[in-house]
């Protein structure tokens, strides 16, 4: 279905088995549509197409149905997609821009391969598995921001990718600045930091691993392992901020409990019980 806005015509997607013209150059998904695949390649070639706008409720990119899109140049998916199919977007070599949401799990394999315009990427953290060669050959992807919580990345999902240097991981940067913030811990973080190998910190607070150091591990699981002391690094020391916390808050509301009493200020400490204490920071070493 094709309607005109503005002398711009508009092809509109009701699903599959819909013939799909190869010269629209701006399309749009009906409401109802859940998946794109009307087969194979449902808009593959269509070399015109710049524009696409993707409706909330698609759950699905089905496999090579952009592939060789060569005018497109940027991508939004809906938070409701879960899932990109293989080579979805494969050969996209405009697509400069591309904002994956919160609610995506897998991308297929391929998918972004040979996006040659495409310069970053923020893997969504609710994805847990990246296929081979997903972002291959993207000759111009310069950042890369994950989530420690992918669980599958094959070795060769950013593989030519020339000017790719290194990998953020934002979220346990964020976690990092909050105890850095704090002031106590940044000598003895960044030391620690700094014997976990193939990691690199520009500042303590930015967390960064090396294209190298992901290519020398061979697979996601040796890099994850590292992550994963990081992780639980830092939250022994957001442990250790928050047991004092805690008990400075049990300290002042004793305070204004005795207030009046004559009892002095010092009698009022209150610390969390050594026992507890060591099993929750003995759990977070384990």
């Amino acid at each position: 279905m094709t309607s005109k806005t503005s002398d711009v015509v508009v092809f509109e997607y009701m699903g599959i088995n819909e013939d799909v013209p190869k010269n629209i150059t701006h399309l749009q998904f009906h409401p109802m549509v859940t998946d794109t695949d009307g087969g194979f390649g449902t808009f593959m070639d269509c070399i015109h197409l710049r524009e696409v706008v993707f409706n909330e409720g698609l759950q699905r990119i089905g496999h090579s149905d952009f592939w060789d899109c060569l005018a497109l140049e940027s991508i939004t998916l809906p938070s409701t997609v879960t899932y990109v199919s293989h080579e979805a977007f494969r050969g996209c070599t405009s697509l400069r821009e591309v904002v994956l949401n919160d609610g995506l799990r897998e991308i297929g394999t391929r998918v972004f391969q040979h996006c040659t315009a495409l310069e970053r990427i923020t893997i969504p953290s609710t994805v847990t598995k990246i296929g081979d060669g997903a972002f291959l050959g993207c000759d111009n992807l310069r950042e890369v921001l994950l989530h420690e919580n992918i669980i599958e990345m094959d070795k060769w999902t950013f593989t030519d990718c020339p000017t790719l240097e290194k990998f953020n991981f934002p979220s346990i940067s964020s976690r990092l600045r909050i105890i850095i913030r704090a002031g106590h811990y940044q000598r003895d973080m960044e030391r620690k930091i700094d014997e976990i190998r193939g990691v690199v910190t520009r500042r303590v607070s930015e967390l960064l691993i090396t294209a190298t150091a992901m290519r020398e591990g061979r697979n996601w699981n040796t890099v994850k392992r590292r992550l994963d002391e990081i992780v639980k690094l830092i939250g022994l020391y957001e442990m250790k901020e928050k047991t004092a916390l805690f008990e400075l808050a049990l300290w002042k509301a004793k305070i204004d409990h005795a207030e009046g009493a004559n009892i002095k200020r010092d009698a009022c400490r209150v610390e969390v019980p050594g026992p507890v204490k060591d099993a929750i920071l003995q759990y977070l070493r384990d």
